[in-house]
């Protein structure tokens, strides 16, 4: 019995280390933002950044305008992206 429950307990744990954390992509360095967005490699994680850093995005629309960013990425990324300047 105790066994199972350690297995359930690890398994929750694993569940929930997978999901993705806020970031905000106007500050975060893009090992930040590669670790946080699920998803986002390092490749995209470096243009968001440089493209944040230098335009101040204000809104996950704006990542439309990095390469790599369509809509499909954006909708799976959008609750995890924080704009704080």
């Amino acid at each position: 019995m105790l066994n199972k429950i350690l297995v359930l307990i690890g398994a929750f744990i694993v569940s929930v280390s997978a999901y993705a954390s806020p970031v905000n992509v106007n500050t975060a360095s893009p090992d930040e933002i590669a670790s946080a967005l699920k998803g986002i490699g390092p490749a995209k994680a470096a243009a968001i950044s440089t493209y944040c850093k230098e335009m101040s995005c204000s809104k996950p629309e704006d990542l439309l305008a990095v390469k790599g960013i369509g809509e499909k990425t954006l909708e799976k990324i959008k609750s995890d992206l924080r704009f704080e300047k």
